[in-house]
């Protein structure tokens, strides 16, 4: 009787773990896939009026960390090679001694970028939010999605399914810390399971507010 509970809960255990793999891992390997056909390289970058830039960890006091300093960086590189117009900085705010939006507006006028030509979203505190917003509050239709190869995927997945003609730039330009890394790929595939969810069921609506064009008008760039 033991041993026929004992196989009974294993069993049980067994099928919930592979439920639980298939849930968690099938969005994120359609994300992959269907990423793969808009992911660029910086030198293959095409053209677009914005470039977005996403949130990610400040340091201590206050400035970006390396995977946001890379972000920035590429932004500002797309910049200076005609490919983008402006350049649309997205992150959290929420608290006043965390202002990511600010940290990578500071770097990319340090790195020449002109102040007028950045702009700031500071409520966007998921990619979420950031895709949303990039629509209903700057009125952008067509931009290049700027982060790490790892969070590509999700990017453009959320944005794309949102309406927004998105290309993605990765924006990997060094070796970042194994465990770091490490942990930031695992966290990928809960939070595009949720991505998931949000897109196609609870279609939750981020913080919104006034429209804010970045453009006049929405005139499309041409490659």
């Amino acid at each position: 009787m033991l041993r026929r509970i004992i196989r009974y809960a294993w069993r049980t255990l067994l099928s919930l773990t592979a439920i639980a793999v298939l849930a968690l891992g099938l969005p994120t390997a359609t994300a992959v896939l269907l990423s793969n056909a808009h992911t660029y390289t910086l030198e293959e970058a095409p053209a677009a009026q914005v470039a977005i830039v996403f949130g990610a960890g400040l340091n201590r006091d206050g400035s970006p960390g390396a995977v946001l300093r890379d972000r920035v960086s590429t932004a500002a590189d797309l910049y200076f090679d005609g490919k983008v117009q402006k350049l649309l900085m997205s992150g959290d705010n929420r608290f006043l001694d965390y202002n990511e939006p600010g940290a990578m507006q500071g770097y990319a006028i340090e790195l020449g970028v002109p102040e007028a030509d950045i702009v700031l979203d500071y409520a966007g505190r998921r990619t979420y939010d950031t895709c949303y917003r990039a629509q209903h509050i700057f009125d952008i239709q067509q931009a290049l999605l700027v982060t790490q190869a790892y969070h590509l995927p999700r990017a453009l997945i959320t944005c794309r399914s949102l309406g927004l003609d998105a290309k993605g730039i990765v924006a990997d330009q060094r070796e970042y810390n194994p465990v770091s890394f490490t942990r930031w790929v695992i966290r990928e595939v809960p939070a595009t399971t949720v991505a998931f969810w949000d897109l196609y069921i609870a279609r939750p609506l981020p913080v919104l507010g006034l429209p804010e064009p970045i453009f006049p008008t929405n005139a499309t760039v041409q490659p």
